[in-house]
This record gives C-alpha cells, structure tokens and sequence, in this order.
C-alpha cells in the first residue's frame, strides 16, 4: 500500500476489516450490502478505493457510479454508470426485463417501463454478472444519486441474497439527516479519527513547530475528520493557526472546508478558475468534451496544469475533482455570468444528435431570460425521460421549460405538465408550487379542472386521512362536465380515503355519496360501481347488493387502481368469495406481468385476506411476505397478517400483530383498521375460548359500520355473546347477518343459518348447522365450514349424542390441524376428549426450513419455474436455485417432485 493509501486509511482498521470481511463473504457465494455514512471528508471515499482495489487483486468485477449534484435531474443516471459495464449479460435475462432495461438507459424504443420491472432486471443482471466472478458495485456521493437510480437501487439491494454480489454506498450525512431510500439497510456509521491518529495526519501537513494545546484544539475544532486536518491548515501560518478555526458561532465543517478551497481556487490564474468552472458545471467528467469547451474560451493545458498542480482536479480521459467539496466549492463561489458562460460553451461543444437531453439543460442553465426554442427543447427531453419511464426527470425538465417560457399559455401549460409529472413520480411536496405557477397563466376550464385534480392527489398522497375526501369531492366535481370518467373515478378514490378513514371519519361515506349522487353513471364498471356505494351509503347496504353484483359482473380486465379497489371490496361486502378470489388473481397476474406496483401494493392484502378465508392460509401468508417485499419500495404496510395470525391462534404472536394493527388503526387516514383489529381480537379469543373477550373484541369492531368488516365482527359476537352469557346481544347481532344474507350468496347465507343454530329454538338447530355447512361448502368458505362443525359437534355433544358429536368434531379437528388453525383445533381435541375418545396432541416436529425458503418450496413443488417463483417474490433465479439447493439437502431429496411429500412429513 503506498504512502498516500496509508495516509487516507489512518485510523481504519476497523472499518477496513469489516470491507474486508464482505468481500470474503460475497466471494463465498453470498450477497452483501453495506451504506457507509458519514460527514464530508470523514473518509467515505478513501474506503470505497480500498475496497475496489482489493477486489481487484481478488479478480472481482468492479463497477462504480458517482452522484453529482448537477447530474441528480437525470433519469437512470447512477444506474447506468453502475451497469452499462455488465450489459454484455444483458440477452441472459427474461425479455421482458432486458426490454425494460434497453428503455430506461435509451437503448431502445418501447412503452415506459415501471420502476418494478426495471429492478428486477437490475437484480438479474447483477445476478448473471456474477455468475462468472464475484461482482462489486460501488455508489459514491449516494445523496445526489438521481431519484430513480436512488430507489431502484435500494429495492436491488434489499432483494439480493445469494448472488455474490456487493452493494455498497457512501452517502454524506448533512445535519444528522440520511436517505429515507436507504434507510434500514446495513450501515457502517463513520466518525472522525480518535486523538491520538488525528494528530499523526495533522503533524503530517503542519507547516512548522506548533504548540500542543494549539495542535489539541485543532484536532479538537475538526472532530477528527481527515479531511479537514488535511486542507484547513494549508496555507496559514504557525500564528494564524493559534486561532483555530472554530469558536462561537463557527460554521459547519463542510462550509469552512469548502471556503478552504475556495481560497485555493481564488489564488490561481483567471484561466484556471475559468476552466474549473466548466469541469464543476459539466457532471460526467467528460475530457474531450471539456476541452472542445474549453477551446471556445481559448483556455489551454497551461491552465489544467495550474488546477492540477493545485491539488484540486486530475485530468485524464475523465475528470475527477480531488474532493465533491472542491467541485461545490467552484459552483457556488463562481459569479451567474461564469457559470452561464460554462454552461454555454457546454452546449456548444456538445453533438445534439448525440446526447440532445444534457445539451438543452446546459442550454436552460446559460439562458439569462424566457428564450421558446430552449423551453421546447426541454419540453422534447421531458417526453423522452417519459418515453424511458423517469417521471421524476420529465418533472424537472418540465419545471424549468415553464420557467423559460415566455408566452404565458405555454408556460402555465407547463407547469401544468411538470405537476403531473411530480405526481406520478411520487414526489407530491413539488405539486402545490407547480399548480400556483400554473394557475398564473391563462388556463382554460379543462386545464383548471386538472389542476384541482392533481392538487386533491397530491394532498391524499401526504395527508390520507379524512382531510383528502373534500381536495377530491371538490376535483370530482370540477371535473363532473368536462371529464365525466375521470370525475367518477375521482369520487371512488374519495369513497376509498373516506372507508379507509373509518370510525375517524363517520359522516366521510355519506359526504361522498351526496356528492357524487347526480353524477351520470356512464358506462362502464366505475360509474356501475361508483353507483353501488352511492346506494350503499345512502340507502343501505342491504339496496346496494344487486347493484354490486351487477358491477362485478361488469368489470373486465381492469387496470385502473381505483376501479380495483371498488371490485375487491364489492365482493367481500357480498360475500362473494369466489368473484373476490377471481378479481384479485386477474389483478396480482397483471401487476405482476407489467410491474404495476401501486396495483400489486393495493390487491396483495386483499387476495391474502380472500385466500386466509378459504383456508389457505400459507398461500396467504406467502402473498403478505411478497407484500412485505414491496413495503420496503412503497411504504404500503401488509397489515393483513394480523388476520391469519388470529386463525392460526398462537395467542402471543398473534396479540402482537393485532397491536401493531392497533396502533396503525389510530393514525387519522386509518381508522378502518380499528374496527379489523377488533374483529382479528374476537376470533382469536373465540378460538381460544376466552368468550367475554371475544364478545368485547367483536362489540367494538361492530360498533362502526366499516365496509366488510362488520359482517365478519358480527358473525363472531354471535358466537361469543351465546357462549359468554349474552342472548341478547347475540340476537342483534343475527338481524345484522339476516341483513347481509339479502346478498344471497352462500357465505352470506350461511353466516344466517349458523346465527340462527346457535340464537334459535334447539329443535331446529341442527338443521340450521347442517344447511350453514352446506352453504360454506358451496361457497368455499373453509374456515367457517371447520368452526360451524366444531360448533354442530359441540352442541351434539352438550346433547349427550356423542357417537354423533366424535364423527363431527373428529372432522372439524383434523382439518382444523390441516388448514393450521391451532386454537380452534385444540377446541375441537378437548371437545372429543370430552366425549371419551382418546386424541393425542399432535407435536410438529421442528421446523427445518426457513419461512422463505418453506415459500419457495410451496412454489416449486406446485411446478413454477426458478425464473417465474424470483419474479414473483423479487429475487433473482440464482438465489431462488441457491434456496432450492438448501431445502434439498434440509429434506433429504434430489428433486422438485419430492418436496410435497418430504413437507408434510416434516410437518406431521
């Protein structure tokens, strides 16, 4: 290692092990990511050369991409940097996904792709990448990494496992703040050299003999941090260095480095300060296209020899700036006129063919005033950031092409545009501005009407509580002349935040039904079902069922969220298990084919819930893990496992879930979850058999007519008011379940005949037990059809006709054991020890395989290929096949075809 290396690794050990110690591992097969934050000049960089260089001896593959804050406008920026050297691998992947790639990096022509898809293709080029040698990915500067980079590259990094793979990022930390994107990952926090290395590098650059105590506030005043014991003392005197460079009121580090080099900057030659100005404005460090620049100003290599000499930019094929400050540090101490001249010769000197996008935003940037041909430039490269799916990119492009417009029309339709763009970005903060600027301009009514639209999204997307339902109501109706399909769909978004909101916002349903009520329904599902919540709001749900069977059986292949929304929570209102399976499978199939994630993130809950009530609640299960994956992309929480926690009864696991639902529930746009949270508490102490709880539980879910859930509350407060005592309580309970079997599908119909066995005269209850289990039979409602016959064996049994009674609660515990409902399986054993029979508890044996590894066994046992099951749970096919190997050797087989049977073995 050379003196340099030494000198930037000094007080590293530990920091350069554990680098070390990743690349050990990724070379034995597994993936690492690791964030090294820190202030500037702490030594982030000197850490990612090390790694880099030792990765090199190893003979690893080692990409690098650098955030620069002039660059952080354009889409896929990083990501190219960091990819283009592995896209030689790029035919190995599914086509699919290199059709997404070859888009978004402009390859190619195509439909926008989603963010989803390009992930995936990412994690599966890394993946191939690696398949012939260990691959090291390097992001420096993480922080002004560009938007789509930013979060494509953090859901690549929390999906990677065995890939051999590292992934590791250096992003400056600024008062105390870091990346939401990268939050949570593995981090390597870094902090200032300890005293006694601090003063070894100090004493290193001291320009002569300097008292001790002078020395110690020094090192004292800089915090340690390398950098600054480096560069603050160049330059002064034994004396001025007496006075230190803090004190009251000091500035932060970074300031005071950058005024360091900025007096550097300042004492070279005026061509030198010219040219690092032109290098500071032009983000890819670009040497030929530098000195065509150049060239234009009639700067020559006198002038780099200067900057160089200076120790502030190596020049080469590419440029590289000694430090990101030093490049800050000549940004902001240049005048307007210099970097506007920068930028111009930028332009100039750039082929329009060749990279049309940077030329207009150099071209933005050299404008003094509103200039039309420039403004229409960045207009064309916002519709090819479009055309490759970087929303956040067109809005920027969009943003400044308004500011440079100078008819009044166009600017105003421009920030129109812009606005939108933000929106379906993501980045709702920017909407408000953008609209104000808009709403400047001569908009005509459509344009106004838009605006309002955008600005009620944008203020659902930040506050989804009951404050979002009048922003859309009032963009519902704006739109209800001049856009009617919108406007419809705008109210259903309304219905959705004014359910969601629940028991925050009692009247929300009602509101919404009054304004959307004279809205013409239109043709198609969303006015259809737009008219069956109206109804359902304003006259009863019992008035609204035909009209949403009628819209179920209206929807086609829906794509539209809102729409979805509406069809899933139609059929579980009417019971409909069978259309509520049906639409989430066309939905997840879609999202999942097209990458859809605001689709996937909405229907995933809803299709685990509609598989947990037909008794599949491993299929369930490995949905809300898939959904878990995706929360960590949209923050869309996979709150249902509160659900199929409560039907598996393990009465701890399962309190913890509901609580965290609990407290989910008492945020203002969430008050739905309240009332689930209590029901999910009354079935399980229903399976526990802890009756006044359960009756508790249900009485408080039930006590808010929250769409769908208050069916199932009060289908659990029957059972739970009959056996704590409550008759009463139960009877109002069924003339709720005597409501929802005007449905008439079989759930619903069913949830009456159980009400009445257990409310009713004793001499028909048993016909009432029996029709319910026809009912859940027909329906494919399991998990009602297990507890009506738990319920029919233990009312045989408290009617002393126990041959009878083992024949039905044998029934109801097996396969209450079998769909892995423990407590109501425990309920059904002691019932039959009651009766005389002998039943021995079963124990599982241990469980060998991890709940992933068990998820990807499920998929490949039911024949869905490596390629297929990585897709579905956003991993690579090497690290599905990786899993595939471990889950061989734990079960003791060789092939996909045994894995059904070695499960269940290991399970019984």
């Amino acid at each position: 290692m050379s003196q340099h290396a030494n000198r930037r690794l000094l007080g590293r050990a530990r920091e350069v092990e554990v680098l070390d110690r990743l690349l050990r591992e990724v070379r034995d097969g597994r993936s690492r990511v690791l964030v090294l934050r820190g202030e500037a000049g702490v030594g982030k960089s000197a850490l990612l050369d090390h790694l880099a260089g030792r990765a090199a001896q190893a003979e690893a593959q080692v990409t690098r991409a650098v955030g620069v804050e002039a660059e952080s406008e354009f889409a896929y920026s990083a990501l190219q940097q960091l990819c283009v050297p592995l896209l030689p691998q790029l035919d190995r992947l599914p086509e699919a996904q290199q059709d997404a790639l070859r888009v978004a990096f402009g390859l190619s022509a195509g439909s926008p792709p989603e963010m989803l898809v390009v992930g995936m293709a990412v994690l599966g080029l890394l993946a191939e990448a690696a398949a012939g040698a260990p691959a090291v990915c390097l992001v420096d500067d993480a922080q002004w990494v560009d938007l789509m980079s930013r979060r494509i590259l953090a859901f690549v990094a929390r999906r990677m496992d065995a890939e051999s793979v590292a992934l590791v990022f250096a992003e400056r930390v600024v008062d105390g703040r870091e990346e939401e994107d990268f939050r949570g990952l593995p981090e390597l926090p870094l902090r200032g050299l300890a005293d006694a290395e601090a003063r070894v590098l100090l004493d290193g650059v001291l320009p002569g003999p300097v008292d001790a105590r002078v020395r110690d506030r020094i090192v004292a005043e800089t915090g340690g941090n390398p950098l600054a014991l480096l560069e603050l003392p160049r330059g002064l005197s034994p004396v001025e260095l007496a006075f230190g460079f803090g004190g009251p009121g000091a500035r932060p580090l970074a300031s005071r480095l950058e005024d360091g080099f900025r007096r550097r900057v300042d004492a070279l030659p005026v061509d030198a300060r010219a040219l690092l100005v032109v290098a500071a404005v032009e983000p890819v460090g670009d040497g030929p296209l530098l000195w065509r620049a150049l060239g234009l100003l009639g700067i020559g290599l006198e002038a780099a020899a200067a900057a160089e000499a200076a120790d502030l930019i190596t020049w080469g094929a590419s440029i590289r700036f000694r430090h990101p400050l030093v490049r800050s540090a000549v940004w902001r101490g240049a005048d307007a006129a210099a970097l506007r001249s920068a930028h111009r010769v930028l332009a100039e000197a750039m082929d329009a063919g060749r990279d049309p996008d940077r030329r207009a935003w150099h071209r933005a940037h050299a404008a003094v005033g509103p200039e039309e041909e420039v403004a229409a430039a960045l207009e064309r490269s916002a519709d090819r950031a479009l055309a490759r799916g970087g929303r956040a990119a067109a809005a920027s492009f969009l943003e400044r092409a308004a500011a440079l417009s100078p008819d009044p029309a166009e600017r105003a339709r421009r920030a129109l545009a812009a606005a939108d763009a933000q929106l379906a970005a993501g980045v709702p903060a920017r909407v408000p501005d953008l609209l104000a600027a808009a709403e400047l301009g001569p908009l005509d009514g459509l344009q106004r009407a838009r605006a309002g639209w955008l600005r009620a999204r944008a203020s659902s997307m930040t506050d989804p509580g009951p404050g979002a339902v009048k922003p859309l109501l009032d963009a519902a109706g704006r739109l209800r002349d001049l856009d009617p399909a919108v406007a419809r769909k705008t109210c259903l978004d309304a219905f959705a935040a004014a359910f969601r909101a629940g028991r925050h916002d009692g009247d929300g349903p009602r509101r919404v039904a009054e304004a959307a009520g004279d809205l013409a329904p239109g043709e198609g599902s969303a006015g259809a079902f737009l008219g069956a919540l109206v109804a359902w709001s304003t006259d009863g749900p019992a008035a609204a069922f035909p009209l949403l069977a009628r819209a179920l059986g209206s929807l086609a292949d829906e794509e539209d969220p809102s729409v979805l929304w509406a069809a899933v929570n139609a059929a579980a209102e009417l019971g409909d298990l069978a259309a509520w399976l049906d639409v989430t499978d066309r939905a997840v199939s879609f999202a999942r084919t097209t990458g859809t994630l605001s689709v996937l993130s909405m229907v995933l809950p809803h299709r685990a819930a509609a598989l947990g009530f037909a008794g599949r609640f491993s299929d369930a299960e490995d949905l809300l893990a898939e959904a878990a994956a995706i929360e960590r992309t949209t923050g869309v929480l996979p709150r249902m496992t509160a659900l199929t926690g409560a039907y598996r009864g393990r009465e701890r696991a399962a309190l913890d879930l509901i609580e965290a639902m609990e407290r989910d529930g008492e945020l203002p746009g969430l008050g739905r979850l309240t009332g689930m949270a209590a029901y999910a508490r009354a079935v399980l102490h229903n399976g526990l058999g802890n009756y006044p709880l359960a009756m508790e539980a249900a009485l408080r879910s039930a006590e808010y007519r929250d769409l769908n859930v208050h069916r199932w509350a009060s289908t659990e407060l029957v059972e739970a008011a009959v056996r704590a005592g409550h008759p009463e309580v139960a009877a109002r309970a069924r003339e709720q379940l005597a409501d929802w079997a005007l449905a008439g599908t079989p759930w619903a119909l069913g949830a009456l005949a159980l009400a009445d066995a257990l409310t009713g005269e004793p001499e028909r209850a048993e016909d009432r037990y029996r029709e319910a289990l026809d009912h859940f039979a027909r329906g494919g409602i399991a998990v009602s059809g297990i507890r009506a016959r738990l319920l029919l064996g233990e009312w045989l049994r408290r009617r002393n006709r126990r041959a009878q009674a083992r024949t039905e609660l044998r029934a109801a515990y097996e396969a209450a054991e079998a769909t892995g409902m423990e407590a109501f399986a425990e309920r059904a054993r002691r019932e039959l020890l009651a009766t005389g029979e002998t039943v021995r508890k079963r124990t599982p044996g241990a469980p060998v395989l991890t709940p992933q590894e068990a998820q990807i066994a499920r998929l490949a046992a039911a024949g869905h290929p490596n390629a297929e099951i990585g897709s579905r749970l956003f991993l690579s096919p090497r690290t599905v096949e990786w899993h595939l190997r471990k889950v061989f050797v734990k079960l003791g087989i060789s092939s996909r075809r045994e894995i059904e049977g070695a499960t269940a073995a290991s399970a019984g």
